[in-house]
């Protein structure tokens, strides 16, 4: 095991800041669940859109289930090879999540006619139905890792890269309206700066480490 990654192990307050960024993550994930359950009993009519109205639908939806899975596998690697971003890192996730959350059981819009079909068995079938729409997480988390990790260039590159191929995607397959991409861009902008006021030492020791 690396010296460096023993110093984090061995250091009681970093630990419990990572447990409890992971309790987070988690508390973020189920609330996500249910508000999608929540909003997809309730979604009513669908509306027209100036893009997806004007172009047909694409079977995208390796795109749209895989690519994501690729994208998070890199990031975990890049996180668990360094871990003192851990913490900051999946609290501001969290945070992304109990927002999006909030956003998704405020208004009921219906799916866009036409969608693909992405057919996953099982609880993970709850995030693939549709009805999850306001705001994009497809387009947002990237863009959040992207100004997490702004001073790394390369992985900067990646993640706005990634952010806006996946909104491309999801607009391919008919499954987010243009308002949910677009703006994905301005809410995450927001969550980010909440989680840097929020968790200022995190965020000091995602950027300097721990103090020696």
């Amino acid at each position: 095991m690396p010296k460096e990654y023993k110093k984090y192990l061995k250091n009681k307050e970093f630990l419990f800041s990572a447990g409890v960024a992971f309790l987070f993550l988690i508390a973020g994930i189920v609330v996500t669940y249910f508000a999608i359950v929540y909003a997809t009993e309730r979604a009513s009519n669908s509306v027209t859109d100036i893009i997806l109205s004007n172009i047909p639908v694409f079977d995208v939806d390796g795109l749209f289930l895989f690519g994501p899975v690729i994208f998070w596998i890199i990031i975990a690697a890049y996180l668990f090879s360094d871990p003192k971003k851990i913490p900051f890192t999946f609290k501001s996730i969290g945070v992304f999540l109990f927002v999006r959350s909030l956003f998704l059981i405020l208004t009921h819009i219906g799916p866009f006619p036409g969608q693909i079909q992405v057919n996953v068995a099982g609880v993970l079938g709850v995030f693939a139905t549709g009805s999850d729409l306001f705001f994009s997480s497809h387009t947002g988390l990237p863009f959040l890792m992207a100004l997490a990790f702004w001073d790394n260039k390369y992985l900067r590159y990646f993640c706005l890269a990634s952010s806006i191929f996946f909104g491309a995607v999801v607009l391919l397959a008919h499954v987010h309206y243009s308002i949910d991409v677009f703006a994905a861009f301005f809410i995450t902008y927001g969550i980010f700066h909440i989680s840097l006021h929020l968790f200022k030492k995190d965020r000091q020791i995602f950027m300097d480490g721990l103090e020696t």
